[in-house]
C-alpha cells in the first residue's frame, strides 16, 4: 500500500512571487489587531484581574438584563455575566470584594446562589472559582514575563544556529502570530486567561519549530547552490519542506477543530486560539520570514563556502535585481 501523499514531490510552486501581495496583508491585520487591542482591549479573565466566577445552568432561556438586575441588586459590585455553550449556560464574574477576604468572598458566592435559586427554580450553579487582587497582578506579570522571555530566547536561538538575519525573520514572524491572535480575542471579547496564556506559548514553539525546518533548508540550499538567487533558493526550500508543512499543519488543525467543536467549554478559548495560531503561524513561516531574508539581501556569502566533491551538480537561476 502506498502512502498518502497531499502534496507531490514534484510540486514547484512559486511562492515569492506573491510575497509582496502577503506582506501587504500581514500589515494589515497586524495594524487592525493593534487598533482593536488599543480601543476594545482584552477581556481578562478572573486570573488576571481577580474576583469570583460563577457558572449556572438555568432552567430556560432568561433575559441578561434581568439577571444582571436581580445580582446587581445584592450590592456586590459591577458584576460580568457571559453566555457560554448553549443560551442556559451562564457566566457571572463578581468583583473582588472591598475587604478581600476568604470569608467574604464566600458570603457573596453563597449570596449569589441563594438568589438565583429562588428566582430562578430548578437553576444549578456550578463552580465557584475565586482569585484575589494580588494574586490576579502577580498571575498577569508572570505571564507577561514567560511570552517576553520566549520571545527573547528564540532570538538568540536562531541568531546563533543560523545567522542573525533569520533571528529577525522569526522574531518579527512570531510577534506577528502573537499580535493576530491576541487581535482576535480583542474582536470576539473571549475571556482571556491562564490557558490562552499556555496557548500562546504552545503557538510560539510550534510556530519556531515550523520555521526552523524551512530556515535549515533554506541554509543548506545556499550552501549548495551558491550561483543560484535567493527568492529562486527560498521557493526551492519551502516547496521541499512543503509536504512536512502540510501534512503537520492539516492534522494539528483537525484535531484542534473537533476541539473547538465538540470540545468541552473550558478549553474553548485555548482550542480557538491554538487553531488560529497553527493557521497564522503557517502563514508566516512561508512569507514573513522567508521575506525579511530576501530584505535583508540573504547570499551564500553568509555562510561558509560548501567543499566541493566530484560529481556535485549546482542549479543556476538569475538572482532577481
Amino acid at each position: 500500500m502506498r502512502p498518502l501523499k497531499l502534496v507531490p514531490d514534484t510540486t514547484n510552486i512559486d511562492f515569492m512571487a506573491f510575497r509582496r501581495i502577503a506582506t501587504v496583508i500581514s500589515l494589515v491585520i497586524v495594524v487592525v489587531s493593534i487598533a482593536l487591542l488599543g480601543t476594545r482591549g482584552l477581556n481578562f479573565g478572573i486570573d488576571f484581574v481577580g474576583g469570583q466566577l460563577v457558572r449556572v445552568t438555568l432552567p430556560s432561556d432568561v433575559q441578561i438584563d434581568s439577571l444582571r438586575e436581580r445580582v446587581d441588586s445584592l450590592g456586590l459590585g459591577e458584576s460580568t455575566i457571559q453566555q457560554f455553550g448553549s443560551p442556559r449556560d451562564i457566566a457571572i464574574r463578581l468583583p473582588v470584594p472591598e475587604n478581600e477576604t476568604a470569608q467574604s468572598a464566600s458570603q457573596n458566592a453563597q449570596r449569589l446562589r441563594d438568589t438565583i435559586e429562588e428566582a430562578y427554580p430548578g437553576a444549578r450553579v456550578g463552580s465557584v472559582e475565586a482569585v484575589s487582587g494580588k494574586v490576579s497582578g502577580e498571575l498577569f506579570e508572570k505571564g507577561a514575563l514567560a511570552l517576553g522571555l520566549a520571545m527573547i530566547a528564540i532570538a538568540i536561538y536562531i541568531w546563533f544556529r543560523f545567522e542573525w538575519q533569520f533571528g529577525v525573520g522569526a522574531l518579527l514572524a512570531l510577534a506577528q502570530d502573537m499580535i493576530v491572535v491576541l487581535g482576535f480575542f480583542a474582536l470576539t471579547q473571549l475571556e482571556f486567561d491562564l490557558n490562552t496564556i499556555a496557548a500562546l506559548l504552545t503557538i510560539i514553539g510550534y510556530s519556531l519549530n515550523d520555521k526552523i525546518v524551512i530556515f535549515d533548508r533554506v541554509r543548506e540550499n545556499l550552501r549548495k547552490y551558491r550561483r543560484m538567487g535567493i527568492v529562486e533558493i527560498l521557493n526551492l526550500s519551502i516547496n521541499e519542506t512543503l509536504s512536512r508543512t502540510v501534512m503537520t499543519s492539516l492534522s494539528i488543525m483537525l484535531a484542534l477543530a473537533a476541539l473547538v467543536l465538540i470540545g468541552p467549554d473550558v478549553i474553548f478559548g485555548f482550542s480557538l486560539a491554538m487553531f488560529l495560531g497553527i493557521v497564522i503561524g503557517t502563514w508566516s513561516s512561508m512569507f514573513v520570514g522567508n521575506g525579511i531574508l530576501i530584505q535583508f539581501n540573504v547570499t551564500p556569502d553568509n555562510f561558509d563556502r560548501k567543499v566541493a566533491t566530484p560529481g556535485d551538480g549546482e542549479r543556476i537561476a538569475p538572482r532577481e535585481r
